[in-house]
C-alpha cells in the first residue's frame, strides 16, 4: 500500500471461460512501468484511445499518462493471481521507486489460495520495453489507409534534457549537493505565466509570452555523447511558444540527450493524437533514418516515450487550435 492508497488490495474477480478487457492507465508522475499478469497473457488492441493490431505478450510497458486496452482470456485454474507493475528505469544511477505494486486477479467461485506473482522484467531491462514498443501497429494497411500525414510542411526538432540548477535563497532545493532539477527542451526551461497564454496570445497581451521558441536545437553537440560539456548542464529560462498555421502538416523530431542523465522521456502533445513514425537509439540522422519510417501502419498515440539516449520521431496535422 502507498501513501495515496486506500487501505487493503484492490481485487477482480473474474469467471473461468470468459474474456476480460482492461484498461491499464499509467498514473505515475514520472516512470515508466512493466504491468503484467501471472501466468496470464495479454492481448494489446489500443493505447491511448486508438486502436492497434492485436498482438500477445506476457508484459507491456506504459509510459506516464498513456492508456492501454488488453484483453484477458480467464483460462486458468480457478485461484488467485497477482496483478503486478514496477518501474522501468533507465538512466544509469539515478533513483527511482524499486517497489513493486500488486492488486488481485482472482477467479470466482474458487478457494482462496496464496498469490501467484508474475515475472516482469528487470528494472533496467531497455530490450524489453523496446521489444514491446516495437510491436505497436495501427489498424492501417495499404488497402486502409489512415489519416498520417505524408507530405510534411513544418519538420521541427526537440532536444529533451534533464538540468541541474545551482539554488538561490527562497528557491526549493530538491536535487543533490545544494543543487535542483529542471527539465527543458531546446535548452529552454518553461515558466509558467500569470495569465493564460490563448488570452495573451489572442488579446496581444505585451510581456506573456515569446512566440521565439526554437524549431530546432539552438547549438549543436553530440547530443547523446559522454562528458558533456558543463556549461550544457544549465538552461534558459522563458515563457516561449511556437506558432503553428492552422493545416499545417507536422512532423516533430523529439531527440533525447545525455546532459545529466539520459532516460527514456515520456512525452505528451495536449490536444492532439499523433502517429510515431520511427524511433531509435543515439542521434537522428536526418538523411538515413527517414527512410526506414513506418508510413503504413504507425501506432497513433498521444503520448510516448522517448528511448533512453534515442529518439522519436511523430506526425500529426494541426487543426486543434489551442
Amino acid at each position: 500500500m502507498y501513501f495515496v492508497s486506500i487501505t487493503g488490495t484492490f481485487t477482480v474477480l473474474v469467471k473461468r471461460g470468459k474474456t476480460y478487457l482492461l484498461r491499464v492507465v499509467n498514473a505515475v508522475m514520472d516512470e515508466e512501468l512493466f504491468f503484467a499478469i501471472a501466468e496470464h497473457k495479454l492481448v494489446v488492441v489500443a493505447t491511448d484511445g486508438s486502436y492497434t493490431k492485436p498482438f500477445e505478450t506476457s508484459y507491456i510497458m506504459i509510459t506516464p499518462g498513456q492508456t492501454m486496452d488488453v484483453l484477458v482470456k480467464a483460462t486458468q485454474p480457478s485461484g488467485t493471481y497477482f496483478m503486478a507493475a514496477r518501474s522501468y528505469s533507465s538512466a544509469f544511477g539515478a533513483g527511482f521507486d524499486n517497489t513493486t505494486t500488486t492488486a488481485i486477479f482472482q477467479y470466482y467461485p474458487s478457494h482462496h489460495s496464496k498469490p501467484i506473482l508474475p515475472i516482469l522484467p528487470p528494472h533496467n531491462a531497455t530490450a524489453a520495453a523496446t521489444e514491446f514498443t516495437k510491436k505497436l501497429r495501427s489498424l492501417g494497411a495499404k488497402s486502409n489507409p489512415i489519416g498520417l500525414p505524408l507530405q510534411i510542411d513544418t519538420h521541427l526538432m526537440f532536444t529533451i534534457s534533464v538540468n541541474l540548477l545551482n539554488c538561490t535563497k527562497g528557491t526549493l532545493c530538491t536535487g543533490p549537493l545544494g543543487k535542483r532539477f529542471a527539465a527543458s527542451m531546446n535548452n529552454i526551461s518553461f515558466v509558467t505565466p500569470t495569465i493564460d497564454l490563448l488570452r495573451a496570445y489572442y488579446f496581444g497581451i505585451k510581456g506573456a509570452l515569446e512566440e521565439d521558441f526554437p524549431r530546432n536545437p539552438p547549438f549543436r553537440f553530440n547530443y547523446t555523447g559522454e562528458n558533456l560539456p558543463a556549461n550544457l548542464l544549465t538552461p534558459e529560462f522563458g515563457t516561449k511558444v511556437l506558432v503553428l498555421e492552422y493545416g499545417a502538416r507536422v512532423e516533430v523530431v523529439l531527440q533525447g540527450t545525455s546532459i545529466l542523465a539520459s532516460d527514456n522521456h515520456p512525452i505528451h502533445l495536449h490536444g492532439y493524437s499523433f502517429y510515431v513514425v520511427g524511433w531509435g537509439f543515439g542521434n537522428f540522422d536526418p538523411e538515413k533514418d527517414p527512410l526506414r519510417y513506418n508510413l503504413i501502419d504507425p501506432p497513433q498515440q498521444n503520448t510516448v516515450g522517448v528511448p533512453n539516449n534515442g529518439w522519436v520521431a511523430i506526425r500529426f496535422k494541426a487543426d486543434n487550435p489551442g
